[in-house]
C-alpha cells in the first residue's frame, strides 16, 4: 500500500494519538518501529483497532521529522546526555547502570539483578515511568542499591551515584538513607533522537 492509499485517521483519533506519540518522542528512547507498534496499539480496545500499522507508521514518521527539526536548534550537551555519561562512568566503576529500564520500579528491581556484569557491586536505574515524568518536566527518580543480601552497600552505592551526577553538573536531592530514591532535579529533558 502506498502512502497515498493509506486512509487518513479521523481528526479525534489523530489528535489523541499524536499527543501520545509526541510524549514518547520527548522521552527519546524508542525507535520508529517501536513507536509505530505502540501507536497502532494505543487506541485498540479488544477487537476494535481504529489505527492500522500503516497509519501509525505515517503519523510516527511525520512527528519524528518534527522532533528532529526541533532538536536541530539544541546546542551543547543536554541533561539526558549528562545522565548517559554519569551512567557510563558508574558502569565502568562496577555499578550496573541502566536508563529507561523496564516499565516500573517493581519490574526494574526484579530484573536488574540479572542484567549486569557478574562482578558488579551494585546498581542504579530509572524506569520508563520515571522517564515519562522527566520528559513532562518533573524530577527523574533513580533506584539504586548493592548486590548483597543485606543493605550494607546501598548507601555507598547511592554516594557513588550522586558523585557521578555531580561530576556531570546535574542537580540532585537525596536524604542519604538506603530507602530514599535519588532525584535528579532541575532537568531540561531534551533527549536527542538518533536518525
Amino acid at each position: 500500500m502506498t502512502t497515498a492509499e493509506v486512509p487518513a485517521l479521523g481528526p479525534e483519533a489523530e489528535r489523541e494519538l499524536a499527543e501520545a506519540v509526541r510524549g514518547w518522542l520527548r522521552c527519546g528512547y524508542d525507535g520508529r518501529d517501536a513507536l509505530a507498534e505502540s501507536a497502532e496499539e494505543y487506541l485498540a480496545r479488544g477487537d476494535v483497532r481504529p489505527v492500522s500499522r500503516e497509519q501509525a507508521a505515517r503519523l510516527v514518521d511525520r512527528l519524528w521529522r518534527e522532533r528532529l527539526a526541533e532538536q536541530a536548534d539544541w546546542t551543547g550537551t543536554t541533561d539526558p546526555e549528562r545522565i548517559t555519561r554519569a551512567f557510563a562512568a558508574l558502569e565502568a566503576s562496577g555499578i550496573t547502570a541502566r536508563e529507561n529500564f523496564t516499565c516500573c520500579r517493581g519490574c526494574g528491581l526484579g530484573e536488574i539483578w540479572g542484567d549486569g556484569a557478574e562482578d558488579a557491586r551494585g546498581f542504579v536505574f530509572f524506569h520508563r515511568q520515571a522517564t515519562e515524568g522527566a520528559a513532562a518536566g518533573r524530577d527523574l527518580f533513580l533506584m539504586y542499591g548493592g548486590f548483597e543480601p543485606d543493605e550494607s552497600l546501598t548507601v555507598p552505592v547511592g554516594r557513588e551515584v550522586v558523585a557521578a551526577l555531580d561530576a556531570e553538573g546535574l542537580g540532585w536531592a537525596w536524604g542519604g538513607a538506603a530507602h530514599d530514591a535519588i532525584r535528579v532535579t532541575g532537568m531540561d529533558w531534551r533527549k536527542r533522537l538518533a536518525g
